[in-house]
């Protein structure tokens, strides 16, 4: 032995030559430093079992990778890497063979597979929900051997089981390729068809001929709206190229005496004379669509004799206290929000006034007996039932391209004989057009800011941020790092993001309003909604991605977002700022400063309903959904047409293109369907195809499960995430359940299953909190860092807490 080296190498040696286990020059190093610590003071020798124990540590990284080669190259997707480290932490012997290894592997995964459901059947649909959120799907042979796992696990000896369930994903399978077989030959029909209708269209020159008329009465009258101009194409000298619909234009011979007698009439009587029960083209298709002319659409609230008032404010401006209080003095009345928690927090301020009110949200109902108020989401306004007053909230929204339509239809909709519309100061233009189109008056009142809101003079860093501080990010991972960071700081952490349940979100608040946590960490998903006892607002990052590209945040989202500094009551004032290295204080007390920016595009978005889907499809003799769709996006409402635009309909049709396989919904229900709230990134349209062909073979639509739900301080992001995707799928199922109640009819066990979910998200974010605030004050206050030095008191426990002792049971659906 080398007199030279040192005790752990001198202990190594000697262990190794007793063992028999020499380390490779890979392991030597770090087995080097594992065994001088293991070394007590002034030895130099090492027992054998604590040196086979070190190299086991050692070891276990190998073996890790080892199962996890063996596994990919298997197809075994549905074994992960926290089922390996688990394997291989359990194995004590460092000679370990592969088989060894993978036998304590297989103990490991049958553990979690018999957690995962009651049945064996259970289990199998839990695993592929599970993958499929990664984007991952089995082969039929790939099923096969997870059939298998699965039966071994819950020691089902006979192979009756694995041949039922092949049987039953064989036609899953086969059902799937015969809808999407059917879909791409409907698809190309209705293709054909607009195709060839295309084809058969005339330029300007050969109308004359057509209708035996002049080019100077031709021009006319389609300057007048009487001859129908089936397709404009843009030129590249800015000028556009008419076509027409010979058919069409045939079918209008005998109107010509008539026209040349009346050519003074309005256009609209005119219009209204001409259309006739005639079958044409795009043009026609327009008029019934009637997105031309919107507001006539909403016959209710028309026959009303309204009165607008708009009210503008920045944040904290106490816009809806007056509107709210005309709510509840009215007989009747419609509070509309953005949200299912404002319309939650609508509610609650009606009752608060001693006003009975029910409630309307996409995936839920509270109807109260004899209530004659209604808080609602925007979407869910009811356009047949005159209420005394309305309130419109949050309409800045009119310019958002995903959900602008809808607050173009409930404002020029709701059913009130006095509507208060509440927003920043920059809809006024667009609700001002609104008003004009539905020939409404518009009072206008401007609120100013109740408390001052100013720009901070310097940066923030992360260890400077204090008590009542919100710091805003534009990603969930972004709020999940920084909440990572204040934890290692010492801090107790809040957050809310949009991946979160509404309850989840106002848990959060209240956690952090009570002082039960001093950060607030954020996306902009707090710009709207939750009552919040803000001081100070700290951006992370001055852009966002915002859908399509990664973007400077502009001055309405920095000033409402910023606004939620300085609750009126709590604070003198709001103070903004940045967080070093992420921006400028400078540039932040700029677009404080900086007027609305100017909006540019003044057409209020507007998209079809149930009805036009209806009357078009009547129009082109069709109950293809993806056909109607497709000439509603080609024909009804011109690229160029001066009062309106039309929203983005891709999700809409890239629903009803995937439905169209599914026989047996009627085109009602297709359109239902394309409504549905789903997630693409979470293969969510997919999911919902499954689930219309369910419905559509008569057979009940199971709500989603809960998944497994491991204790909420074991849980890490994955987990995280899996449970937030789950949640986002009973949120879909709910949805649909209020309109499909025969096909979704285990309503309680979606209740419960996201009751259970929103608890456990609820745990696993207030859980990891308390540990690290345990941990800190076991180890003593930090120094050095800028962590606070005093030490506080654990939280009281709450309803979460109660329950964490459920949350390692299976419980599902």
């Amino acid at each position: 032995m080398d007199l030279a080296a040192s005790p752990a190498e001198r202990a190594l040696a000697h262990a190794a030559e007793e063992t028999g286990l020499t380390p490779s020059s890979r392991e030597l190093p770090r087995l080097t430093r594992l065994v001088a610590r293991a070394l007590t003071p002034g030895a130099d020798t090492i027992s054998a079992s604590e040196y086979e124990r070190l190299v086991c540590d050692v070891r276990r990284k190998e073996w890790a990778s080892q199962l996890m080669n063996a596994t990919r190259r298997a197809g075994e997707l549905w074994i992960g890497k926290a089922d390996m480290l688990e394997a291989v932490s359990r194995m004590h012997d460092p000679r370990a063979t592969p088989e060894a290894l993978r036998r304590l592997l297989d103990d490991v995964v049958a553990e979690r597979l018999r957690d995962l459901g009651d049945t064996p059947r259970d289990v199998l649909e839990a695993v592929q929900a599970d993958l499929s959120d990664g984007g991952q799907f089995l082969s039929g042979g790939q099923v096969d051997r997870l059939a298998q796992t699965i039966a071994r696990a819950f020691g089902i000896e006979d192979l009756g089981f694995e041949e039922e369930l092949l049987a039953q994903e064989r036609a899953k399978r086969d059902e799937e390729a015969r809808i999407e077989a059917r879909a791409e030959a409907r698809r190309r029909r209705e293709n054909e068809r607009l195709k060839a209708w295309e084809d058969s269209l005339v330029p300007f020159a050969k109308v004359p001929s057509i209708l035996h008329c002049s080019p100077r009465e031709a021009l006319r009258w389609i300057a007048e709206n009487r001859l129908p101009v089936a397709r404009r194409t843009p030129q590249p000298d800015g000028t556009e190229l008419y076509e027409f619909d010979p058919a069409e234009l045939k079918g209008l011979r005998h109107s010509l005496p008539e026209w040349r007698r009346a050519s003074g009439l309005r256009e609209r009587e005119a219009e209204g004379a001409n259309l006739g029960n005639r079958k044409v083209g795009n043009a026609v298709i327009a008029r019934v669509a009637a997105l031309d002319r919107y507001a006539a659409h909403f016959r209710t609230a028309r026959s009303l004799k309204r009165r607008i008032t708009l009210v503008t404010g920045p944040t904290n401006s106490g816009k809806s206290y007056t509107a709210l209080n005309a709510l509840a003095e009215a007989e009747s009345g419609l509070a509309l929000a953005p949200l299912r928690l404002l319309a939650h927090e609508f509610r609650e301020a009606l009752l608060l006034r001693g006003v009975p009110a029910s409630l309307a949200t996409g995936e839920e109902r509270i109807t109260m007996p004899g209530a004659r108020h209604l808080a609602a989401t925007v979407e869910m306004c009811p356009f047949h039932n005159p209420v005394d007053v309305a309130i419109i909230d949050e309409a800045q929204m009119l310019a958002d391209p995903d959900r602008g339509a809808a607050w173009t239809a409930a404002i020029m909709g709701a059913p009130a004989r006095h509507l208060f519309i509440l927003g920043a100061p920059d809809c006024i233009p667009l609700v001002r057009r609104i008003a004009e189109l539905c020939d409404d008056p518009l009072d206008e009142i401007s609120l100013e800011r109740k408390s001052p809101l100013r720009a901070a003079s310097t940066s923030v860093k992360l260890r400077e941020l204090a008590a009542g501080d919100a710091v805003i990010a534009f990603s969930r991972r972004e709020v999940l790092d920084l909440r990572a960071e204040l934890l290692t700081l010492g801090r107790r952490v809040a957050v809310v993001y949009g991946a979160l349940s509404p309850e989840v979100r106002r848990a959060e608040a209240a956690r952090f309003n009570d002082g039960d946590a001093e950060i607030l960490v954020a996306t902009d998903a707090i710009g709207m909604g939750l009552n919040l006892s803000i001081k100070r607002v700290v951006f992370s990052a001055l852009r966002k991605f915002d859908g399509k590209q990664t973007r400077d945040l502009n001055v309405q989202e920095i000033k409402q977002i910023g606004g939620r500094a300085g609750r009126y009551g709590k604070h003198e004032d709001g103070v903004v700022a940045v967080l070093s290295e992420a921006g400028s204080p400078a540039h932040i007390r700029r677009m404080l400063a900086a007027p609305p920016e100017p909006i540019l595009e003044l057409r209020p978005l507007v998209q079809p309903d149930s009805d036009i889907v209806r009357a078009v499809a009547e129009e082109i003799e069709t109950d293809s959904l993806y056909g109607v769709l497709s000439r509603i996006k080609r024909a009804v409402l011109r690229t160029d047409d001066p009062n309106y635009r039309l929203a983005d309909m891709d999700q809409a049709f890239e629903i009803a293109s995937a439905l169209e396989g599914v026989e047996g919904l009627d085109l009602t229900q297709r359109w239902t369907y394309a409504m549905c709230p789903v997630d693409e990134r979470d293969n969510g349209i997919i999911r919902l195809t499954h689930w219309a062909a369910d419905h559509a073979a008569g057979r009940p639509v199971p709500p989603p499960g809960t998944g497994r739900l491991p204790q909420p301080v074991q849980a890490g992001r994955e987990e995280l995430e899996r449970a937030e995707k789950r949640h986002k799928r009973l949120v879909a199922w709910r949805w649909l359940s209020l309109r499909f109640p025969e096909a979704y009819p285990a309503r309680d066990a979606a209740e419960s299953n996201s009751a259970m979910l929103n608890d456990w998200i609820e745990a696993v974010l207030r859980q990891q909190s308390r540990v690290r605030e345990h941990q800190r004050q076991e180890r003593g206050p930090r120094r050095g860092r800028g962590a606070p030095t005093r030490s506080a008191s654990p939280p009281p426990r709450g309803k979460a807490d109660s329950k964490r002792s459920n949350f390692g049971k299976k419980r599902r659906s």
